[in-house]
Order: structure tokens, then sequence, then C-alpha cells
């Protein structure tokens, strides 16, 4: 595809609409919240972040309802970049490498990068909580709901495919187009990656820009989304269901509801 300079502004403000419609917003929403909480007369280690929570406790069936709901318009903006690539004649299949045409592999090398980064990750964020750093991190404050478990999958993939293809894929993408270099691409990707997890702490800040820089450079290498999406949904998983597990028996999770 050949970009013009007029093509470089109409793609410009094309990138800067999709991130203000979705992980761009989240990073301001996210930049609010961490002055909050370090405003805040109690230490960040006292406070929590919640991330699955229950919209209507004590209504199962409603609350069942309001969780499809917000999966399913959390991935709007993914249905919005796919059809700007394919007005383009792209797509995510073609241009960002999201499809299922290598499974084997692709879930291979997610499965590999995503014990290597949990594994690390974890470790970091117990180093920033314990150095008072970072806010107790709650994976899931949903309650013993028949559809917790299932719940908490979908909401680990989503959140994969919302941000690999966003600020891994389409972003690294629309920069190249618009003439940036390697570096700047790599620093863009890792830090907005980093801004919509501030709302954790500088430990779940700085440990996303990590992870954004080794995604960022995987990507390029690999050429393809998919196998960063499977390594991003396993990391979410077992963190999202092993803190319904471990909840009560580690220091780090509060007691079970």
């Amino acid at each position: 595809m050949t970009v013009t300079q007029k093509d470089r502004r109409v793609l410009g403000h094309e990138v800067v609409l999709v991130l203000a419609l979705s992980l761009g917003a989240s990073g301001v929403s996210a930049l609010i919240s961490f002055i909050g909480s370090v405003t805040s007369a109690k230490p960040l280690a006292k406070q929590t972040a919640q991330l699955v929570t229950d919209f209507a406790p004590g209504r199962p069936w409603l609350g069942l309802a309001w969780q499809i709901f917000a999966i399913g318009t959390a991935l709007v903006p993914v249905a919005l970049v796919a059809h700007l690539l394919a007005r383009g004649g792209e797509s995510l299949r073609g241009t960002l490498g999201f499809s299922l045409d290598d499974r084997a592999r692709d879930l291979g090398r997610g499965a590999l990068v995503a014990v290597a980064i949990g594994g690390s990750g974890l470790g970091l964020y117990l180093a920033a909580r314990g150095l008072g750093m970072n806010l107790t991190v709650v994976p899931s404050t949903l309650g013993k709901v028949w559809w917790r478990i299932p719940v908490l999958v979908a909401s680990a993939i989503q959140n994969a495919v919302l941000e690999e293809t966003i600020v891994l894929g389409y972003l690294i993408h629309r920069l190249g187009q618009l003439g940036w270099g390697t570096k700047g691409i790599i620093a863009t990707s890792a830090l907005v990656r980093g801004s919509y997890h501030l709302y954790q702490g500088l430990g779940g800040f700085a440990g996303n820009v990590v992870m954004g820089v080794i995604f960022c450079l995987l990507y390029r290498r690999w050429a393809r989304v998919t196998p960063l999406v499977v390594a991003h949904s396993l990391i979410d998983i077992v963190a999202f269901v092993g803190s319904v597990l471990l909840a009560g028996h580690v220091s780090w999770l509060p007691p079970p509801r």
C-alpha cells in the first residue's frame, strides 16, 4: 500500500481516534486513577485494583448479561480496526497475521512466551508491592456464581485480542506507514501498553512496558499477532482463574467471597 502525504494525515487522525475510543482512553483513565491512589492517605499496597467484578451481586443472570455485554463492547474497537484495514485493501489476517493458519506453531510459541513473561511478571509484581509501589491487584471479585470460570476465561481472551490487535499489530503497522522509525514505534507501543496498566501502580506500568517491548520484538520477528494473543490469553487465564483457586491461601490475595 503506497502512502501519500494526504494519506499520512488521514492515517494519523485515524490512529488518534482508534486509541481515543479504546486503549488510549483507558490510559488516561488509568492515569487519573493512579493520581487518586498516590494522593490517598492509604499506602498503595493497602489499596486494591479490582479487575473482573460482579455488576449485579445476588442476581446471577443479570450479572451474566452484564459480563457478556462488557466483553462484547470491549471488542468493538477490534471490529473497527478490521473495517478500517479492509477499506484500504488490508486485513487482520493478511496484514497483522491474526488468523488460525498456523495453529500448532502459534500455540507453541504463545505457551513459551506465557511461561517466560508470566513467571517474571509475578515476581516483579510482588517486588513492587513489597516496596509500596503497587496496589494489591485482585483479578476477580466474582462470587461463587456458576458462570464465574467461563466468564474469567472469556475476559482473559477478550483482553488479549483487544490489546494485541490494537497496540501491537495495528499500531505498529500504522506507525510504520506513517514513516516512524523502529525505535520510536516500539517505544510508543510499549508506553501505550504500560499507560493503561498504571491504575495498578508503578510496578504494573513498568512491567507492562517491558512486556510491550518484548512483544514488539517478537511480533516484528514473526509477523504474526496470533502467538502473542495466545501468550497474553494464557497469562491472564492463569491470573484470573488462579486468583479464584488461591484466594485466602496466599498473603497477596484477599480471602474468597
